[in-house]
């Protein structure tokens, strides 16, 4: 891409800014993005910040962002990817690619497939499928739809790492939703075995029989950063496994787990625990001290 063509983000959260730290300060095209937390204060200062600090040219509205860009990409929360790609519609360019790397259900990439589409823009399923950091730019993208194979090779010019899998808008998402049933699931199970066990004093002999059951796993220290990561993302994770619900849902399953993750993800999220205490230990004193449960 050439300085003349535009990359717009909608959403400039913790994804955009990992991917504009991998091009560097000087990449070899414009960045514009949009944010709805600069819609209002106190919000609005800290993402202008994020904006100058990254080089971007912050928009105060999707439509100033997408205007004529080349390529759209959209990471917001969850609970918004829909409103996202609605709002997008309005004011996307035909034949621009728009890439929805939202953690959310194939039945809602779909439905912002549907209105992307009918306003000539070129949708494309993406699941981001491990965290954006520190891989930046090397994290590995799935990529899905009609124009999945054309998406790819925009994105590989960009200096991302993408996949093409078969199928159409939804088969990426799928794959990520349903994962993430597992992944974030361990997270929720080890917050509620670990802080329980924390509360009644025994998790000395809980760790270490994990760690003779799981040889290697190193459960205190996945612990420390499972509880680290839904203190930090809590709430958009939740958003994400309701998401994971509703996709467990749709291929004939209860969802039940999901549902059950999506809460502790709530719960912890909800905390705004700050800053964060250094290590398991302190981490789990800090969160039964603020949800007012004492220690045995």
């Amino acid at each position: 891409m050439s300085k003349h063509q535009t990359i717009a983000f909608i959403g400039f959260g913790e994804a955009a800014q990992a991917f504009c730290e991998g091009w560097g300060g000087t990449p070899a095209f414009g960045v514009r993005a949009y944010d709805i937390k600069t819609d209002e204060e106190p919000s609005a200062a800290g993402k202008r910040d994020d904006y100058r600090r990254f080089g971007v040219v912050g928009c105060g509205a999707t439509g100033d962002a997408i205007g004529g860009a080349d390529i759209v990409i959209s990471v917001v929360t969850a609970d918004q990817a829909l409103n996202a790609a609605s709002d997008a519609a309005a004011w996307i360019s035909p034949g621009t690619f728009f890439f929805d790397c939202n953690s959310v259900a194939p039945s809602t990439k779909q439905a912002a497939a549907k209105v992307i589409s009918a306003a000539g823009g070129r949708y494309i399923d993406v699941a981001v499928m491990a965290p954006v950091r520190p891989a930046l730019l090397a994290v590995p993208l799935l990529l899905s739809g009609p124009f999945a194979e054309e998406g790819e090779r925009l994105l590989k010019a960009l200096g991302f790492h993408g996949q093409v899998i078969d199928g159409g808008v939804g088969a990426a998402s799928a794959i990520k939703m349903i994962r993430s049933i597992m992944i974030k699931g361990l997270e929720a199970l080890t917050a509620e075995c670990l802080l329980s066990a924390r509360a009644a004093g025994v998790e000395e002999e809980v760790l270490a029989s994990l760690d003779a059951s799981f040889p290697g796993w190193g459960w205190r220290g996945r612990a420390d950063y499972n509880l680290d990561r839904m203190l930090v993302h809590g709430l958009r994770r939740a958003a994400e496994m309701r998401e994971s619900a509703q996709t467990a849902a749709y291929f004939g399953q209860a969802g039940t787990m999901a549902s059950a993750t999506a809460g502790w993800q709530q719960h912890l999220g909800a905390l705004h625990l700050s800053p964060l205490p250094d290590g398991f230990a302190a981490k789990a004193d800090a969160i039964l001290a603020a949800t007012g449960i004492s220690k045995s």
